[in-house]
C-alpha cells in the first residue's frame, strides 16, 4: 500500500498572525523584527513585503532600504505558540504521527487515516479549512509518497495552495526533471553553485549525470543522497519527538559596547532566561557556551564543560560570566549570545572532586525554581539579582 504523506506549512506565519490579530496592517509590507534603527535582522515578512525581495535574516536597514514604507513589528513570540498549539491539535484530530519541524510546519502521514477521512489530498483540504476557520490564517499543504517530495510539493503554489505529487515512480522522475536543482531539500547555495558550473542546473539533470562526475563535484556521500532525492525516493518515517540538544538567547546592541558592566548586566539577563527555560524542561545543562559578535562582525564561541550536569540560576551564571572574563574586551561589541548544550535528565548524586554536596545543589535548584516560580506570577523585573551579585 502507498503511504501518504503531507507537508502542512503556514504561510507567512509570524506576520500573518500580526496582520490577522491587527486588521491596519493587512495588505500592507509588515516585517516581524527590530527596526533598522535598532540593527535587528527580519524574523519573517509578509507577501507583501516579499514583493520587495524582503526575506527572512535580512538585515532590518537592508529591508528599509528595498521598501521605504515597511511596517516593523516586534515579535510576540507566547502568541505565536498559542497559534501554533491550535494548528497542531488540528494536525492531531486527523493523524497522531505529526512530526513538527518548527512552530509552523509539520510533516503528517496520513495512511492510516484514509479510512476515515478520505484521500491524502481531501485530508489536506480538510485540514486547511479548519486551519482557516479556527485560527484565521492559511497554510499550504504538499500531497506526496514520501517526505521529500511533501515538502517541495507545499511550496509549490504558495500562499493558500495544495499541490498533489503522482506516485509512480516513472510520473515523480517527470515531475521532478524541470525543476531546479535549488529546490531539492538541502541544497544550500554553495552546493547549488558548485552543481550548475558543471552544468546540472535542473533535477532533471542531476538524473542524467554520471555518479562519477557527481562524486568529483559534491563528494560521494552526498553524491549517493542527491541521486536518490532527484528520483523521488525517500524511506524517513515520521519522528513525533524530537530531543532538544540546546538551549540558547541572544542580544544585539543598539550601540556596539565595550563597557564591561553593560555586557555583564545582558550577559546575566540572558543566562537568566535561558536557565529558567532550562527548568521548565526539566533538563540539565552539561555545557555552557559563549557567543561574541565584534564591530566587523567576526564572531567568537567559547565553551565549558561543567563537572556535574546543572540547571540552577547560581551555577549557571558562574559558567557564563567565567567565559567573559577569560579574555578582556579589546574591540567593540555588537552582538552577545551564551546557551546551555548536552541537555541530559536528573544527574547522578556521584559527586566530582571539585563538587559540593548534592543538597546544596538541591536548595540552589529549589531557590531559582521558586524565583521562577514569583516572576512568572508578578513580572521578571518583580525579583532581581542583588546588586553586585554574580
Amino acid at each position: 500500500m502507498d503511504r501518504v504523506f503531507l507537508h502542512v506549512d503556514m504561510d507567512a506565519f509570524f506576520a500573518s498572525v500580526e496582520q490577522h490579530d491587527n486588521p491596519v496592517l493587512r495588505g500592507k509590507s509588515v516585517v516581524v523584527g527590530s527596526p533598522a534603527d535598532q540593527r535587528g535582522v527580519v524574523a519573517a515578512a509578509s507577501y507583501e513585503a516579499r514583493k520587495f525581495g524582503i526575506h527572512s535574516a535580512m538585515p532590518s536597514g537592508e529591508a528599509t532600504r528595498r521598501c521605504p514604507d515597511v511596517i516593523f513589528v516586534r515579535p510576540r513570540m507566547k502568541r505565536y505558540q498559542e497559534v501554533s498549539q491550535q494548528v497542531f491539535q488540528i494536525f492531531e484530530h486527523f493523524t497522531p504521527l505529526v512530526e513538527p519541524l518548527s512552530v509552523d510546519e509539520a510533516f503528517l502521514d496520513v495512511t492510516g487515516s484514509e479510512k476515515l477521512f478520505g484521500s491524502g489530498v481531501e485530508i489536506g483540504e480538510q485540514i486547511r479549512r479548519t486551519i482557516r476557520e479556527k485560527t484565521g490564517l492559511t497554510a499550504s499543504v504538499g500531497v506526496a509518497p514520501n517526505k521529500f517530495l511533501a515538502k517541495l510539493a507545499s511550496d509549490m503554489d504558495k500562499p493558500d495552495g495544495l499541490t498533489l505529487v503522482p506516485f509512480s515512480r516513472e510520473a515523480i522522475v517527470d515531475f521532478l526533471a524541470p525543476l531546479s536543482v535549488g529546490r531539492i531539500w538541502g541544497v544550500g547555495a554553495v552546493t547549488q553553485q558548485h552543481l550548475e558550473a558543471d552544468g546540472i542546473r535542473t533535477i532533471g539533470d542531476l538524473q542524467q549525470v554520471g555518479l562519477a562526475t557527481l562524486v568529483q563535484t559534491v563528494g560521494e556521500h552526498s553524491a549517493g543522497h542527491l541521486r536518490r532525492l532527484a528520483y523521488g525516493e525517500d524511506d524517513r518515517e515520521i519522528v513525533t519527538e524530537h530531543e532538544e540538544k540546546s538551549i540558547s538567547k541572544e542580544h544585539t546592541f543598539a550601540k556596539d559596547v565595550m563597557s564591561r558592566d553593560v555586557l555583564d548586566g545582558v550577559l546575566l539577563s540572558l543566562i537568566d532566561e535561558v536557565g529558567c527555560t532550562l527548568r521548565e524542561k526539566q533538563k540539565f545543562a552539561t555545557v555552557v557556551r559563549l557567543k561574541l559578535r565584534w564591530q566587523g562582525f567576526k564572531t567568537i564561541t567559547r565553551q565549558r564543560r561543567l563537572e556535574v550536569p546543572c540547571c540552577d540560576a547560581f551555577g549557571l551564571r558562574h559558567a557564563a560570566m567565567a567565559l567573559l572574563s577569560k579574555d578582556p574586551i579589546s574591540q567593540p561589541v555588537r552582538l552577545i549570545g551564551v546557551g546551555v548544550s548536552g541537555l541530559c535528565e536528573r544527574p547522578s548524586e556521584q559527586l566530582s572532586l571539585f563538587d559540593d554536596a548534592p543538597q546544596d545543589r538541591e536548595k540552589r535548584e529549589t531557590l531559582s525554581r521558586s524565583v521562577d516560580a514569583l516572576q512568572e506570577k508578578f513580572g521578571r523585573a518583580a525579583i532581581g539579582r542583588a546588586s553586585g551579585q554574580r
